[in-house]
């Protein structure tokens, strides 16, 4: 009995552990949206740059508690081996010759506590400038880490999207030609066709099935590198929801971002220029205040373990420290010269990098005109070819086409298919070029 229940427990544990096993194996369904919003969460350039401007605002806080009030305490054990003394008829007549008057303690611990706190630093002020540009450019770098992943995952995504079409339809070309042998094979068996006829055919099959083989190589790898950007696991399954983006849409959202203004302060890489001339201009700043004084207050409290008979040593004490440069040769005024063309080549670039953004966004929009019209007409060529093989294919049925005709018209077929996906694909990638360059419908929803 005992022992019967113990296989009916243990039938049970491997059927849900299969049934957990099974759900486990579940592959996750991707809309691009869905990849975009996990990259933006798990990507590891994008986790690095998130972790670079937690590093920045620790940086602030560290700039600012420098000028904040410091206290510290201090303790020392101290040990005399002989004490100085004086005779005690040095202060009382009436005292004995041998009496004496110790001037400190054999042993002692002295503590004392400190509280500092800086007035007036002009580097400090520099310094928190200074923090604040750091989180503003580490902030920045997230926005182009996050831009340069967007990029990435909407060109494989779209690359596996037509890689996947592109098979679906050379599987069903290589069902139509399957049945187109059958029935050569048929009758060449019955002497209507040579049997020329029935290898041609046969090595056109051949033919898509390599294109297949090679199209299920390449998805492969394009799926292991949208899991990489995606931060999955290899081992992870990936199913993508979304449908290529149709003849009509596709032309509609090119055309709107080809009649784009351009607005440079939207541009990351001109706001990280914009940002660096403003670091430069605090490290002139910072080479200035070199020349300023540096005005701290403090106060002093000592306590004692033993004190002496006389100890004229106040217990509290408040000052103020005061340091002031006098001269250095030079020095100073050779740096603050290098900073000040440090800062003359920090604006020189942002004006440089502004003119290339413009010819850039020019080059963009001209690029994405000529991709748009190539895939017009590889719309156009792709119908026609698709119209020419199939009435090669009902010719050759009828015995009105040679093989070689139906060849070459497969072939013609098959080349306008991938200049046709290609011509998306290359469609896609300039629109991502274009709106990663004008910072435009970035936003994940």
């Amino acid at each position: 009995m005992f022992r019967k229940q113990k296989q009916t427990l243990l039938l049970a544990g491997i059927l849900l552990l299969g049934g957990w096993s099974a759900g486990a194996q579940e592959p996750a369904r991707l809309s691009l949206q869905d990849a975009l919003k996990l990259a933006l969460q798990q990507n590891t350039n994008i986790l690095n740059s998130e972790l670079d401007l937690k590093m920045a605002q620790k940086k602030i806080w560290e700039t600012t508690a420098s000028g904040l009030p410091h206290g510290e305490v201090k303790s020392a054990y101290s040990f005399y081996p002989k004490v100085p003394t004086l005779p005690a008829t040095f202060f009382d007549p009436n005292a004995g010759p041998n009496e004496v008057i110790e001037l400190g303690v054999k042993q002692n611990i002295v503590t004392d506590i400190t509280v500092s706190q800086l007035i007036f630093s002009g580097s400090y002020f520099v310094g928190l400038q200074a923090a604040k540009v750091y989180y503003g450019l580490s902030k920045q770098n997230q926005e182009k880490a996050k831009q340069d992943v967007i990029e990435t995952v909407i060109n494989t995504y779209n690359m596996i999207q037509l890689a996947e079409e592109s098979k679906k339809i050379l599987a069903q070309n290589l069902e139509n030609i399957n049945k187109t042998l059958y029935e050569v094979s048929e009758m060449n068996k019955q002497g209507f066709l040579e049997k020329t006829d029935v290898d041609q055919l046969e090595l056109t099959g051949n033919t898509i099935r390599n294109a297949i083989n090679q199209v299920d190589s390449n998805l492969e790898m394009a799926y292991r590198l949208l899991k990489i950007q995606l931060g999955l696991e290899d081992n992870a399954k990936v199913e993508l929801t979304d449908q290529v983006e149709s003849d009509e849409s596709l032309t509609k959202s090119s055309l709107q971002l080809i009649s784009e203004p351009f607005n440079i302060d939207r541009n990351v890489d001109y706001q990280l220029i914009q940002t660096s001339e403003k670091a430069a201009k605090l490290e002139l700043n910072l080479a200035k205040t070199s020349f300023l004084p540096t005005i701290s207050g403090f106060y002093n409290h000592t306590e004692k373990m033993k004190s002496p008979a006389f100890d004229f040593a106040p217990k509290d004490l408040i000052g103020v420290n005061v340091s002031l440069p006098l001269f250095s040769t030079g020095e100073k005024l050779a740096v603050v010269s290098q900073k000040r063309m440090a800062l003359e080549k920090a604006q020189n670039t942002r004006k440089y990098v502004s003119s290339s953004l413009a010819m850039q966004a020019t080059q963009y929009q001209s690029d994405l005109r000529l991709k748009l019209e190539k895939y017009q007409n590889q719309v156009k060529s792709k119908q026609l070819s698709d119209d020419i093989y199939q009435r090669t294919l009902e010719k050759y049925k009828q015995g009105v086409a040679s093989s070689m005709d139906l060849m070459n018209s497969q072939n013609q077929y098959l080349t306008n298919l991938t200049n046709y996906y290609q011509s998306i694909f290359d469609l896609e990638s300039s629109k991502s070029q274009l709106e990663k360059l004008y910072n435009i419908n970035q936003d994940i929803k």
